[in-house]
């Protein structure tokens, strides 16, 4: 008798994050592999022109930009393309899934217990060179604002802090020389997760 195939652990739906997002399909225990990120392999002159187009496109459209993801130091994923399920799992500055490295593959696990009906969400641990084009609306109470690598954040913040000086600095001189406006705030809350102590799996983030 054939053996019965075991359901994926996750179903696609609506997200209040960003469009689609994938979801528990029944309760994932701590540390369990729940699907793999496939894509093209792709050399990194190649990734990085296609990451190009693809941000330019999407600041058109307001489409996802990128779905690459750094393999090794010579090529990388791009997951852009159909049948990749995992490139449907949004960013979370407290997320409960991480990314692995696996022998060339890239695996997303979950990196504690994940209920029924939950989010799947990890870091996509982007760099902080073009923080300001990646707000985050994962709604965590921890959110840094923008979707940057958790080791960015204290940086990050610093950057925000002296904008918004400024910006009041700004504001109160104009007031000072009788335009009648006041300071102002900005308005909103501040928008690679850590190795596993695994040597077989090296993470990397999707960028």
């Amino acid at each position: 008798m054939a053996e019965k195939k075991e359901k994926p652990w996750f179903i696609v739906r609506r997200s209040s994050i960003h469009s689609r997002g994938i979801f528990a399909r029944r309760d994932i225990p701590n540390d369990t592999r729940i699907l793999e990120y496939v894509g093209e392999r792709v050399t990194k002159a190649e990734s990085q022109r296609r990451a190009n187009a693809r941000f330019e496109r999407a600041q058109k459209t307001g489409a996802a930009a990128v779905y690459i993801f750094d393999i090794n130091k010579k090529f990388d994923i791009d997951g852009g393309v159909r049948g990749n399920v995992g490139r449907l799992i949004n960013h979370s500055c407290e997320p409960n899934c991480e990314a692995f490295i696996i022998r060339g593959r890239v695996w997303i696990y979950s990196r504690r217990k994940i209920a029924e009906g939950e989010e799947l969400t990890y870091n996509y641990g982007f760099d902080l060179e073009h923080w300001a084009e990646h707000p985050c609306l994962c709604g965590s109470d921890n959110c840094a604002g923008f979707i940057v690598d958790k080791k960015h954040w204290r940086k990050l913040r610093g950057i925000i802090a002296k904008l918004k000086a400024s910006r009041e600095a700004a504001k109160l001189a104009k007031g000072l020389n009788g335009d009648g406006d006041h300071p102002e705030t900005i308005h909103g809350h501040l928008k690679e997760p850590t190795k596993k102590k695994q040597p077989s799996r090296k993470r990397k983030a999707a960028r």
